[in-house]
């Protein structure tokens, strides 16, 4: 990757939903409390989309800013790639109806579906469509609305999703910058562990399938925490392995925010301080593909990277997938 065309981000933004939903909104709501809550996944509120509010529109919002930053309008890009699970619609795409409010005629869009690792997939199919020549400038958009298969009646569910988005423009950046490692993986064996049954051609909507609420989020939380971790650790170590680093080259660590517990398991794997760690699962809770993204544009909008840093993102979702990258601010 080191002797090809150098590809980086030139731009961020983020959105978040004005609507705060708080630990103690859901006590009113179903049988938990705040002190549960916190202990067990570190969240104590999370954005919700307002009912007129579709994950387009979060998008949108954040790819205004992010090509704002990047000095940039919808007419210079060549490709969009939106990364959710939630789109307005089967189709088309959300990231063709992005093509169109942007005003990014004739450029390449496309949704892709790897739920919480979507992010660094969108970002791993960017860099190779630019390093190849194919395209110039990509804007890459992790947005859910996960409030909208969130059933508030589960309260082992309803206390661990919100709704957001980050995007980033990807494009050639100076020579020694740029992404320098990806790891990305499945393991479909373990795709009834995570999932939204109802919908699509196996169930589609039915009277059934509403009133057995499969389309609402499943999760077996148990088997997909012990998944997270292992997968947290293993893409960590490979990446690097990749990028040709060591843990201690790492400036700044980005994860997947889905529970604190799994984050603090793979900074004790990588023996990273917290100052070196992103956290904000407290604030947003999991928005799944925006879950790194609205990480790592924060921590950008705070200060915390600066040029020739090096980014470690990392993620894992539903699928099961896990994704991972390296990058040289």
């Amino acid at each position: 990757m080191n002797n090809l065309r150098p590809v980086g981000i030139i731009g961020t933004g983020k959105y978040v939903p004005e609507k705060i939903l708080t630990n103690s909104d859901l006590e009113k709501m179903v049988d938990t409390n705040d002190e549960w809550i916190v202990s067990r996944t570190g969240i104590k509120e999370r954005h919700i989309a307002a009912p007129d509010q579709a994950t387009s529109d979060l998008a949108y919002e954040a790819a205004i800013k992010a090509l704002e930053s990047a000095g940039m309008t919808g007419s210079d890009l060549d490709l969009i790639i939106v990364a959710t699970i939630t789109p307005d619609s089967s189709f088309p795409s959300t990231a063709c109806i992005l093509q169109d409010r942007l005003g990014a005629k004739g450029a390449a869009a496309f949704d892709l579906s790897a739920a919480c690792s979507g992010f660094v997939y969108g970002l791993a199919s960017a860099t190779s469509f630019i390093q190849s020549g194919m395209y110039n400038n990509a804007l890459v958009i992790g947005a859910d609305c996960l409030s909208r298969i969130t059933d508030y009646t589960d309260r082992n569910t309803c206390v661990l999703f919100g709704d957001g988005a980050g995007a980033v423009v990807v494009g050639e950046v100076p020579e020694g910058r740029g992404f320098k490692a990806f790891d990305l993986g499945a393991e479909g064996a373990g795709g009834s562990l995570l999932q939204m049954e109802g919908g699509g051609s196996r169930l589609p909507a039915s009277a059934e399938t509403v009133e057995n609420k499969k389309h609402y989020i499943y999760m077996n939380g148990r088997e997909v925490f012990k998944f997270a971790v292992r997968v947290m650790g293993t893409a960590t170590v490979e990446v690097l392995r990749k990028a040709g680093m060591e843990r201690t080259d790492v400036d700044l660590f980005v994860p997947h925010q889905a529970n604190i517990r799994i984050i603090q398991s793979a900074m004790q794997r990588l023996e990273l301080p917290e100052e070196k760690v992103v956290v904000n699962v407290d604030k947003y809770a999991n928005t799944s593909a925006a879950s790194i993204p609205l990480a790592l544009v924060e921590a950008a909008e705070e200060g915390r990277m600066k040029a020739g840093d090096t980014v470690l993102m990392v993620g894992f979702g539903g699928g099961l997938t896990w994704g991972a990258s390296v990058l040289v601010w």
